[in-house]
């Protein structure tokens, strides 16, 4: 098992985050589409891990994919894990919070920038600072 710069025992976790933040970032949920916070969501600031505070995007990263959840083209070097994950019958690359472990989403690599990637993130795991 992976050891993270941050970790808790899922009591703390779940005394610290809302029922929604915790079913996503401590068990890999995912938010229903157009539902988040952030889907639509497109200030100027910077979008942290909601579990730990770490920074990992940046809103110049951040498109409107369709797809129904926040989307950025690239996330803050090292600030991110990827992990393969064949759940539900597919093969798909999950995003984690390199200091925590949290679920974030997953990444595609069907972005429309000059990165070709699309980071789907779930609004529950982030927070965002203007």
């Amino acid at each position: 098992m992976k050891k993270y710069s941050i970790e808790k025992p899922e009591t703390e976790w779940k005394e610290q985050l809302s029922e929604e933040q915790f079913r996503v970032l401590r068990e890999k949920g995912t938010e229903a589409p157009h539902t988040g916070k952030y889907n639509m969501h497109f200030e100027d600031g910077e979008y942290f891990c909601a579990g730990c505070g770490e920074k990992l995007f940046d809103s110049e990263a951040k498109f409107e994919s369709g797809c129904g959840w926040p989307s950025f083209d690239k996330a803050i070097e090292g600030k991110v894990e990827y992990v393969q994950d064949k759940t539900f019958g597919m093969i798909r690359t999950e995003i984690l919070c390199a200091s925590c472990g949290g679920h974030l989403g997953h990444v595609f690599d069907d972005g429309p920038t000059e990165t070709g990637q699309r980071y789907c993130v779930n609004s529950a795991s982030i927070n965002f600072n203007k």
